[in-house]
């Protein structure tokens, strides 16, 4: 069987091109998928002038499975995030911390003629997740990596009782603040704007505080201190004036992907508080799982722009959201 697609690559240059690619069968683990939809994230930007098939929030068909494939049936939709691929045998993967096996193949790593600007994709089958019945495919793309993204840490470190603090309302901000107000979570955003107010407080946001402007966070007044602090927004600057905000034993969440620079917090208050500071790295393929089942249950869905997967809608829709011009996500369809 020669399986044959069309890609939207990146390139030296910067700019998108249109290619293909041709495999002369399918591994045994492995499934070939009619894409359908993709999700635009804001990682797919630093891979512009790489050499590769670029996206990596995919849904589709199963159109195809290896002869080892055993849990997914031809015409199941699934969807697949950053990693995709995992040697199955290590601590990590034998933990339920697959994203962290040291043979991981992830987005931008492995697989290079592999993504979900495509027509079709190829990927392992342990690392396909079904979509529930009540996700459309436009919505269930971007939750395959921005979805999981948020999910995961706030599982592992946040309790209902707790009060969240949400910094930054875009990609990652407006899922973060429905999935901690539907684990019953007290929430608080932050933006430097005022004109997200009335967004955030329809999304689940308790207290809208805007940041523009003011040097002392502590003049914000807010009634109760945070518990846990989630920095989605794309500057890593500027972290330490929440300090005055924050609980003792309060915990720092970031989940900001941007190349570069460094996290700067006051390291006494960090110390003599009795803070800690949480590494993230996307999601197991558990967690992912639990993501889609609480978000189909609790209705969470991301705010979505809708572009056609053609050369040209992809350049727009790149374009747009380098001048930070979408609300919330981008999505291609064919």
């Amino acid at each position: 069987m020669v399986i044959q697609g069309v890609t939207f690559c990146g390139s030296k240059d910067g700019k998108i091109v249109q290619s293909s690619f041709t495999r002369e069968r399918l591994a045994p683990d492995e499934a070939l998928i009619e894409v359908t939809h993709s999700g635009l994230c804001g990682t797919d930007i630093h891979y512009l002038k790489a050499e590769m098939v670029l996206g990596h929030e995919g849904v589709g068909f199963v159109r195809a499975l290896g002869s080892e494939c055993k849990d997914l049936n031809e015409g199941d939709r699934v969807g697949w995030g950053y990693i995709h691929g995992s040697c199955g045998r290590c601590e990590e993967c034998l933990s339920g911390t697959d994203q962290y096996c040291r043979e991981v193949r992830a987005y931008g790593q492995a697989d290079l003629d592999q993504g979900s600007f495509s027509g079709m994709a190829i990927r392992q089958e342990k690392w396909l997740l079904r979509i529930p019945e009540n996700i459309s495919s436009e919505d269930a793309a971007p939750l395959m990596c921005g979805g999981a993204t948020v999910f995961s840490p706030l599982l592992e470190h946040v309790k209902p009782t707790d009060r969240v603090g949400i910094v930054g309302i875009g990609g990652l901000g407006h899922l973060a603040i429905q999935f901690a107000a539907k684990m019953g979570c007290d929430v608080v955003v932050f933006s430097g704007s005022d004109s997200k107010r009335d967004e955030a407080l329809a999304l689940g946001a308790r207290e809208f505080y805007a940041t523009r402007g003011v040097e002392d966070y502590s003049t914000l007044n807010i009634p109760r201190a945070i518990d846990r602090l989630i920095l989605t927004a794309s500057s890593q600057e500027g972290y330490s004036k929440f300090y005055p905000l924050l609980a003792r034993k309060a915990t720092l969440i970031p989940l900001t992907a941007s190349p570069g620079g460094d996290l700067v917090v006051p390291y006494q208050q960090t110390m003599s508080k009795g803070m800690k500071v949480v590494g993230t790295l996307v999601a197991s393929r558990y967690m992912e799982t639990k993501m889609l089942e609480f978000a189909a249950r609790h209705d969470i869905r991301p705010i979505v722009e809708k572009f056609p997967m053609s050369l040209e809608g992809i350049e727009e829709a790149v374009a747009k959201l380098q001048a930070g011009k979408i609300r919330y996500r981008a999505v291609f369809a064919w």
